[in-house]
């Protein structure tokens, strides 16, 4: 009996335990070519299949801009790491997210506050914000 008692009082505790899955935008893979760009520029995201990019922006063959990306867990929320930008990597807290887009806010920070990306149709489209203005963007994946 003590065995039969000790066994229903395991598998309840194993299946009580629910591990979260924290569900992370896989929709981003791939290499994107911003549209609409100033003429003489190019800019690009490069999202790698382990959540880790690099956003940068060439003016003929130099790099005149670039940013290395990461979206992370940690405590169980996500974030998109920034690094390269500022001094230190800047964590944007991921605030709201569905299946093809997500929200993601560091308020601290003075730009962007927000960042918004999402997935149309064939497009990658962001938009960068803080209280003041934004920008926007629209990416075309490019063919590898």
């Amino acid at each position: 009996m003590r065995i039969l008692i000790l066994f229903f009082t395991c598998t309840l505790l194993f299946s009580c335990q629910q591990e979260k899955k924290i569900k992370k935008p896989t929709w981003l893979f791939g290499k994107w070519e911003r549209l609409h760009n100033e003429p003489d520029k190019k800019t690009y995201e490069f999202w790698e299949n382990d959540f880790s990019g690099t956003g940068f922006t060439m003016k003929e063959k130099d790099t005149i801009f670039k940013e290395i990306l990461h979206i992370i867990t940690k405590n169980d929320s996500l974030f998109l790491q920034v690094t390269g930008v500022n001094k230190n990597p800047t964590l944007f807290a991921f605030t709201q997210q569905t299946d093809s887009s997500f929200i993601a806010e560091n308020k601290q920070n003075e730009f962007p506050t927000s960042l918004h990306y999402w997935k149309e149709k064939n497009q990658l489209k962001a938009t960068v914000a803080n209280d003041e203005f934004s920008i926007d963007f629209v990416f075309e994946r490019l063919n590898e």
